[in-house]
């Protein structure tokens, strides 16, 4: 049943504040026509970011290899498109390879206050349901928006201590994916409460990755899209859930977080919107790194001064950005470099931008940007921390090579709800990246950007981009 067939009554919060149930249940009854239309144009950009991004990393090897994993396990055909290969399978499959490829360029987008990438696992999962199931476009919205808020408030509410350990676009995200399928599939408050549940004991995804440069924050997404949309299947045949999977005993706050808050899961529930309050990413980088960034930017365009002319940045910083940054200095992967402070400030004062096509083997190893890179360093800073996460202030400090010294804060960076990108710049991003690994012809990036900025008029939501020739014969 698609979520506009869906009879349950829209629930708010009043009774058992905090609590995984009342959470269900809203999101049970969430409809289309509840949703302001800031809501539904937002979820339409959104849409059309997330489809650019998983474009842009359909070639990087977490991506490839994620795609032959389906072609051997996966069915020969589906409903569902692989939006790198062009292929169909199952939804799982779609869901797992899609969503694994749109967290590859590091340009998805972040809920600030979660600390976490929402599209990359409900995206991805809600089209694969939307896609088996002949769903709308105003369906797929509803479900997304749902997933946005429930990745968002469980994120929020699992605290900074999680974030230190795990990736929370692993685990959070494993719930928000499981949400926006669970509500496509039609479930009343009960089965949303299973979902969750099942969502909640496979929530996984942990930091150490970032020391070997490996390919786990790729899988994270992959399968925290996979893995919610597996448990709100399941929940739909019956399956059944903790029903306190967040604030039991032994629940996710008990296991994972040392500062849990139930208030945020709650507080506010059909008054404010996650996906109002999530960020477009403008540079292809680690969002740790945009504060700083577009904090140099400014200070270099205000005082017209050059790279050659920079003797030392000092960044000021939260800790949670020391904590996910510091392992990648070095910078050894491309895909590491967009974790490196030094890395990506290189690039800004170099190049002016930190782009996609910016990030490349040979800047690994360019002596104007490892020059660079060993000038800059990052400070702990108590005021930028007692901001964070609600706010992500950029503040840098450069020493000149005549003995300057300036100052630059940015309290909102580019992308942010307060510092927007616009239709006209989401549309530029989304050619620049689907061009990136010729993810599509540039008459297709058109009628994707026109099929997105209509998402809700859409009868259906299946063959965004045209088939390619079937292969022929699968591995073994």
């Amino acid at each position: 049943m698609s979520a506009s067939a869906q009879s349950e009554p829209n629930t708010r919060a009043s009774d058992g504040a905090g609590t995984s149930r009342t959470l269900a249940a809203f999101l049970a009854g969430l409809r289309y026509e509840a949703l302001p239309d800031a809501v539904v144009r937002r979820a339409e950009e959104l849409f059309l970011d997330w489809l650019a991004s998983a474009l842009a990393g359909r070639t990087a090897r977490p991506a490839t290899v994620l795609d032959q994993l389906a072609a051997h396990m996966g069915p020969e055909d589906g409903r569902c498109e692989l939006l790198g290969s062009r292929q169909r399978t199952s939804p799982l499959f779609a869901a797992l390879v899609n969503g694994a490829s749109s967290h590859v360029v590091e340009q998805d987008d972040v809920h600030n206050e979660a600390v976490f990438h929402p599209g990359a696992v409900v995206w991805p999962a809600a089209l694969a349901t939307a896609q088996d199931i002949g769903a709308s476009g105003r369906d797929l919205i509803t479900a997304a928006a749902a997933g946005y808020e429930a990745g968002a408030r469980v994120g929020t509410f699992l605290g900074r201590s999680h974030y230190r350990i795990f990736h929370t676009t692993g685990t959070a995200g494993t719930l928000a994916a499981a949400v926006a399928t669970a509500h496509l599939l039609g479930a009343d408050t009960t089965t949303m409460l299973h979902a969750l549940g099942s969502a909640g004991t496979q929530a996984a995804g942990l930091w150490e990755f970032l020391r070997d440069a490996a390919d786990s924050k790729q899988l994270h997404a992959g399968k925290a899209a996979a893995d919610g949309l597996l448990s709100a299947y399941l929940a739909r045949d019956g399956f059944t859930g903790a029903t306190r999977i967040l604030e039991g005993e032994q629940g996710m706050a008990a296991g994972m977080s040392s500062d849990a808050d139930p208030q945020h899961l709650t507080n506010g529930l059909g008054d404010r919107w996650a996906i109002l309050e999530t960020s477009f990413k403008w540079h292809a980088s680690c969002r740790h790194t945009h504060p700083s960034a577009d904090a140099l930017l400014r200070l270099m365009r205000e005082n017209q001064i050059t790279a050659q002319e920079i003797a030392h940045v000092r960044a000021h910083v939260y800790r949670a950005a020391i904590d996910v940054l510091a392992p990648a200095a070095e910078a050894r992967t491309v895909h590491q470099s967009k974790f490196s402070m030094g890395f990506v400030l290189a690039l800004v004062a170099l190049d002016r931008h930190a782009g996609i096509a910016d990030f490349t083997p040979e800047r690994l190893s360019d002596p104007a940007t490892c020059a660079f890179k060993e000038r800059v360093e990052m400070v702990y800073d108590p005021e930028i921390e007692a901001a964070y996460p609600q706010q992500w202030i950029g503040l840098v400090e450069v020493e000149t090579t005549d003995g300057r010294r300036l100052v630059s804060r940015v309290d909102e960076p580019k992308g942010d709800p307060g510092n927007p990108l616009t239709r006209a710049e989401l549309a530029d991003k989304a050619r620049l990246l689907a061009a990136y690994a010729d993810g599509a012809a540039p008459d297709e990036v058109e009628a994707l950007i026109a099929r997105s900025w209509a998402l809700a008029d859409q009868s259906d939501v299946r063959d965004l981009l045209p088939r390619a020739p079937a292969i022929s014969a699968r591995p073994h």
